[in-house]
């Protein structure tokens, strides 16, 4: 019984998207939640179909049937030439709609109460000792700032937020251009981000894994290319993941990489980006500091590779049409230069 929910979620083309499968205890309240109002939906259906099965199948035998012998030799409230009134029948009907109606107040409250319990049970897990991260949406990418008491341990990322298990983490919702919708299925419910405005979001991992995340809210031609991973690993393994984003981009250490930095460098790249322990600090794309440890690019829409590094450098319109990444063109030597450095960048 607990499957059908994913085999009719699964029909509708949603697979990629673990909707169901609770990784994080905001997901799980939201899961009973949930469940309830899909039984509600399946009782409302299955009694709505059954009366009008009856209902055609009463209009079908009545129309055999005589009509009774008192009331049809009576005149009818609507005067001669109306349809006699079958008083029973009134009665019954009256009580039905009586009937229905209290059943569904009972249903209204059930569900107003379960959704004020589970609003509750979401805001008990909240905690002081929460990670906070500010979650910025662009289109068509995620920008990722993990906050620190201490401002100077602040750091950035993109489109790959790693995050404790075991541990709350609030999200500070924002947008840079148009809505935008924080959604991670598995691991809290979505919520949009709005330019000018802070929405506040969180989420809890129970377990390690890696888990695909979203946006929801149709936000321009590559809204379907704008999602984002959430990698949830033990404590002592964020904090190394941590440490190690803090630090600034190690300097190349070879001719190839040293002149893949300069074209960078001196190249259009660094008039978008930023590359923490070197000149370029622009924050119109993703940051790039330790862009070769995350495991995709543009927004999860392709592989981190060398080839297809190398075709999102030379025309990011034709995997990603309408992005804010123009062509660029280089002489072969220096995007074999300009790949090596990126690569570098762990």
């Amino acid at each position: 019984m607990r499957r059908l929910p994913l085999l009719l979620l699964a029909c509708t083309g949603c697979g990629g998207l673990r909707m169901l499968d609770a990784r994080g205890p905001h997901v799980e309240r939201l899961r009973s939640l949930w469940d309830l109002l899909f039984l509600i939906s399946a009782v409302v259906l299955a009694a709505v179909v059954l009366t009008m099965l009856g209902a055609l199948l009463r209009r079908r035998g009545g129309s055999r049937s005589q009509v009774p012998e008192v009331e049809a030799h009576s005149v009818p409230p609507g005067g001669e030439g109306a349809r006699p009134v079958d008083a029973a029948r009134e009665r019954r009907m009256g009580r039905a709609v009586g009937a229905a109606a209290v059943v569904t107040l009972v249903v209204l409250f059930v569900i107003t109460v379960a959704n004020a319990s589970t609003g509750a049970a979401l805001a008990r897990l909240r905690s002081p000792d929460a990670l906070e991260v500010q979650v910025v949406g662009h289109q068509w990418w995620w920008e990722f700032r993990v906050q620190d008491a201490d401002p100077s341990r602040n750091l950035v990322t993109a489109n790959e937020l790693h995050v404790p298990v075991g541990r709350p983490v609030i999200l500070k919702l924002n947008s840079r251009d148009v809505i935008h919708s924080f959604w991670v299925p598995e691991l809290t419910n979505k919520r949009d981000l709005i330019p000018g405005q802070q929405n506040t979001l969180e989420l809890q991992a129970d377990r390690p894994g890696v888990f695909k995340g979203q946006c929801y809210e149709f936000c321009g031609m590559q809204h379907a290319k704008m999602g984002f991973v959430v990698v949830a690993e033990a404590p002592e393994q964020f904090e190394a993941w941590r440490e190690h984003q803090l630090q600034p981009a190690p300097p190349p250490t070879d001719a190839v990489a040293q002149r893949g930095q300069q074209v960078f460098l001196q190249g259009p790249c660094a008039l978008c980006h930023a590359i923490s322990g070197t000149d370029a600090a622009a924050s119109t794309g993703p940051n790039l500091t330790h862009v070769a440890s995350r495991s995709t690019l543009a927004a999860g829409t392709l592989p981190f590779d060398r080839g297809h590094l190398a075709g999102w450098i030379l025309n990011a319109q034709s995997l990603k049409p309408g992005n804010n990444m123009p062509a660029i063109t280089l002489p072969p030597d220096d995007l074999h230069a300009l790949l090596v450095y990126l690569e570098s960048l762990k």
